[in-house]
């Protein structure tokens, strides 16, 4: 007998949401947008204090927390971060070769519609942080990116849309916002009230990719064996 199987387990239901409360995450996961258009408005402060929360609360390597967020609210440091974007959308378009054309007429982001815009920057001095990221230090990105989808999910249950913005030249952004030596900006969020949420992805929508299958992705012991799952794309999540 196997050391897992010589503890009785618990059984799941014993721990699970509730169904409705279950298919309401699977509801904001499946639902949630990467939004470029936004309708203005704003966002109530206690609302903002609840998003926060919950992309506070997300897991991080170590307990290192990584994430620091900054509030854009002077309009005219908004627009030099839009014009800032712009010059990255178009050397973006250049180095695609001949998909260029097709992405400069992509909308990329809603810095200037959006009701909010928010920078998300990496904390400085994470060399101090060895837990978890001796041999993966890449993991303080991606402790940050699972805080940044936490708030993303929030925002999707709140009825406000979200859009991460990741064309530009961090140390600029770094330099006009007062980042810290090592610090590194990853993301400029918009975020706000939507007349609607795209149907599905907008990049799928306008057929620069699709979202693959989930047997293309998923592998079984080693890389490109298929798993024994039943991997249907068209199940329901709950």
């Amino acid at each position: 007998m196997s050391a897992l199987s010589s503890h009785a387990q618990p059984e799941v239901a014993e721990h699970a949401f509730d169904p409705a409360s279950r298919a309401a995450v699977y509801r904001a996961m499946e639902l949630r947008r990467d939004m470029r258009h936004f309708a203005g408005g704003r966002v109530e402060p206690d609302v903002l204090v609840r998003l926060l929360r919950a992309a506070h609360w997300a897991p991080s390597v170590g307990f290192m927390q990584p994430w620091r967020w900054i509030r854009i609210t002077q309009p005219e440091l908004r627009q030099r971060l839009h014009a800032l974007v712009q010059q990255e959308r178009m050397r973006t378009a250049e180095a695609l070769g001949e998909r260029g054309a097709a992405f400069a007429r992509l909308k990329v982001e809603g810095i200037l519609e959006a009701a909010e815009l928010w920078a998300v920057v990496l904390m400085p001095e994470r060399e101090r942080h060895v837990f978890g990221r001796r041999t993966l230090p890449e993991m303080d990105v991606a402790s940050v990116a699972c805080a940044i989808q936490n708030l993303w999910l929030a925002a999707r249950a709140e009825g406000l849309g979200m859009g991460w913005v990741s064309i530009f030249d961090p140390q600029q952004v770094a330099d006009w916002l007062g980042c810290p030596p090592g610090s590194r900006p990853l993301a400029l969020l918009c975020l706000g009230p939507v007349h609607s949420f795209y149907d599905e992805p907008m990049l799928q929508r306008e057929r620069w990719a699709k979202r693959l299958p989930l047997r293309e992705v998923v592998f079984e012991n080693r890389w490109g064996q298929p798993s024994a799952l039943p991997l249907r794309d068209d199940a329901p999540a709950a």
